[in-house]
């Protein structure tokens, strides 16, 4: 089947963090952009009509363009870039992929600017689980990604420039306001883990449940139980976990954003 969406690229005041409010980019005046979910076997057929005043393009990450490598919607790569005031109709074929992936803008840094969100294939015929929980992850600066690239490009510039924290989002918003997941005793859930951040790495964790592996990157795996998941940029994950028989006790899960190779702070890093 074709699932059909139509997607105008705007400029979007945003505070997301809560605490700075910034220029960003989403879709049809809104950022979070909603997630896009499509099932085995249908085409999506994402028609982008670019309101900006610079070019931009539309990749969907992870997935396998067979054939389509036009479609693929890396700019100045596989294509041009979209032209301000200018649209173009993206044909992503799921053919037999399934799994987790996100759709993202692949020109300048654009995706880290809030042009992202993911992109679900659901199975034909799902089983093993019960309910599916989605944890998007990203992070968030609070410069604009053009003006942190004229600091790195000028020609007074010391580098490695001063290391900058950002702060992190699950499912579009800040961290610490996400909503809760309610658990049925004894329901298996399926959570889908993706880091759409673009330098940062996340851990993710639910103390007292294991976390059984189930998909690494779009690809179904042999199942693999672990105590939690470590995400770099792009990597995605499907655990399946089973609520307790008790519901006596509620309990924490815990996104750590973090990174090695800027100064550990309390506070700022990890986050």
């Amino acid at each position: 089947e074709y699932v059909r969406l139509a997607w105008n690229i705007t400029y979007v005041q945003v505070n997301r963090d809560g605490y700075v409010d910034r220029l960003a980019i989403g879709v049809n005046n809104k950022l979070p952009i909603a997630p896009v979910y499509i099932t085995q076997g249908d085409t999506l057929l994402l028609t982008v009509h670019n309101m900006l005043d610079v070019p931009t393009a539309i990749h969907a990450h992870g997935l396998v363009q067979t054939n389509m490598p036009y479609m693929d919607g890396s700019s100045m790569i596989t294509q041009c870039g979209i032209p301000p005031n200018s649209s173009f109709t993206y044909e992503i074929r799921s053919n037999a992929q399934s799994g987790t992936f996100f759709l993202h803008s692949h020109h300048m840094g654009q995706l880290a600017d809030g042009l992202r969100t993911p992109f679900i294939i659901r199975e034909k015929y799902p089983h093993g689980y019960d309910e599916d929980v989605l944890v998007a992850l990203e992070d968030w600066y609070a410069t604009d990604s053009r003006d942190k690239l004229v600091e790195l490009l000028a020609p007074d510039t010391n580098t490695p420039l001063s290391p900058t924290f950002p702060f992190g989002l699950i499912n579009g918003f800040n961290g610490n306001d996400t909503k809760t997941v309610k658990f049925e005793r004894g329901k298996k859930y399926r959570f889908r883990v993706l880091s759409m951040s673009t330098t940062e790495y996340w851990k993710f964790t639910i103390p007292g449940h294991k976390l059984e592996v189930v998909e690494a990157d779009g690809v179904m795996c042999e199942p693999q139980v672990v105590d939690g998941l470590d995400l770099a940029p792009a990597q995605r994950y499907s655990v399946v976990v089973t609520a307790r028989d008790s519901d006596e006790f509620n309990f924490v899960y815990n996104c750590t954003l973090y990174a090695d190779f800027v100064p550990r702070i309390k506070g700022l890093n990890p986050r």
